[in-house]
């Protein structure tokens, strides 16, 4: 039988899909920079006079001592490791803030770097985006989404339908938008353990945004929109591999923290008339918006109180390990027979370049701007396909409620950067 809705309900369901859509989606141009709404907040809340090291230097602080305060920060191994970083990250936000410490953690590619292109872009887009978030997973459209993408996501990337929104949200808007929105759906048991790690691994990608300036620093914009597009259909290929091999195969199909879920329905019948009848469904029983707003932006600010720390000390680690140790260099044998094999140029100095991207994904790019062409193009790629480095994506993660260790991400980086050359290499070679 046909449920009725009144039309106010409807309205409301309209209403708030598009908010969400349009904060989360549809680049605006404002002072000649094209970007997606929710961006152009950001940047211009960073505009405020002391923003950077007052929120960041708060954020931080505050998310380093946490586990103290909390007195769980020795609860497992891994709860010691991180929270130790996470004091670190207290000292190196302090030195980035005030200039003082060793002159070659100045740099301009080590604090500097991931103090102002990482720490405070992302510590605050959290929160923001937050405050968004309700209106895209809240209110039916992830529902409404989720029975049209079924038929597409279940069968390719193991995950439901309304993981779309997820890959959508990383490409459009970041990984850390993506993220959210993961870990908020998997707390509330719309998603498994195994869909979140899936979805955390394979669709959290950088930006478009974050692409162009890639795509600039190695001279590829002549071919951006190819670029663009090989970019992303390699790396959704990948992760419709990865979610069928160790260790993603083997993460408990189970829900958080052992709840009941919510799996999403097997639609039958008229597809756009049950897309419609779940989204409803959905509204109907969401909370207000002061409640949903209010909900999420506390998850949102706990999000950064843990991401800030993390990002500050295991970024730093992670570039000057790749800036003063031969450690990369090492790392890039594990690719060389790979390189070789698919007959890349420089197949050395391209696999040292991708071990690089499991520190910093732009670090890849510097590496190789004199490099010839197919080089270049290969490495831009992989260093977006990857997904997976420790200045960013992986400390976001860690910080989640995603069941995935450390292990799993090194694992994981290994076969995405393994598979992207398998895949990319004989295309490149046919289109150049």
């Amino acid at each position: 039988m046909d449920k009725h809705y009144d039309g106010t309900k409807i309205a409301k369901f309209i209403g708030f899909a598009l908010v969400g859509i349009f904060m989360f989606f549809i680049p605006i141009t404002i002072n000649e920079k094209s970007t997606i709404p929710l961006d152009h907040i950001v940047s211009y809340i960073q505009t405020i006079p002391g923003w950077g090291p007052v929120y960041s230097g708060i954020i931080v602080t505050v998310g380093g001592l946490l586990p103290f305060i909390r007195k769980d920060w020795n609860k497992s191994t891994s709860d010691m490791v991180f929270s130790i970083f996470k004091l670190a990250g207290i000292v190196l936000i302090a030195m980035a803030i005030f200039g003082f410490g060793p002159a070659f953690l100045h740099a301009p590619d080590i604090i500097p770097f991931i103090y102002g292109k990482i720490v405070v872009p992302v510590t605050t887009i959290v929160p923001v985006g937050a405050i968004f978030l309700a209106f895209l997973v809240n209110y039916g459209l992830m529902e409404f989404i989720g029975v049209f993408m079924q038929p597409v996501m279940n069968p390719i990337w193991k995950t439901p339908g309304r993981s779309a929104i997820d890959a959508v949200a990383s490409f459009v808007g970041s990984y850390s938008l993506g993220l959210l929105i993961t870990n908020q759906v998997y707390t509330e048991g719309k998603y498994t353990g195994k869909q979140a790690a899936i979805i955390a691994t394979g669709f959290s990608t950088v930006s478009a945004t974050f692409m162009v300036i890639v795509a600039k620093t190695l001279g590829l914009m002549e071919y951006w929109l190819l670029y663009f597009w090989l970019t992303l259909v390699i790396t959704f290929i990948v992760t419709a591999i990865t979610s069928r091999i160790y260790p993603l195969n083997r993460k408990p199909d189970t829900y958080f923290n052992n709840m009941e879920g919510s799996p999403e329905p097997v639609p039958s019948g008229n597809r756009l008339r049950r897309a419609y009848e779940e989204g409803m469904d959905a509204m109907e029983k969401a909370p207000t918006v002061v409640e949903s707003v209010w909900d999420t932006l506390k998850k949102g600010i706990m999000l950064a109180l843990s991401i800030g720390p993390l990002l500050m000390s295991v970024g730093v680690l992670g570039v000057v390990l790749a800036a003063h140790t031969p450690v990369f260099d090492i790392i890039g044998y594990i690719f060389y027979p790979f390189t070789l094999l698919a007959q890349i140029p420089e197949p050395l100095l391209a696999a040292k370049a991708m071990a690089l991207s499991i520190a910093e994904m732009f670090l890849p790019a510097l590496l190789v701007t004199e490099a010839p062409f197919i080089t270049k193009f290969l490495v831009g790629i992989v260093s977006v396909s990857e997904i997976l480095f420790f200045s960013a994506s992986i400390p976001c993660i860690i910080a989640t409620e995603i069941p995935l260790t450390i292990k799993d991400y090194l694992i994981i980086w290994v076969e995405r950067v393994v598979i992207s050359i398998i895949i990319a290499a004989p295309i490149l070679h046919i289109l150049f």
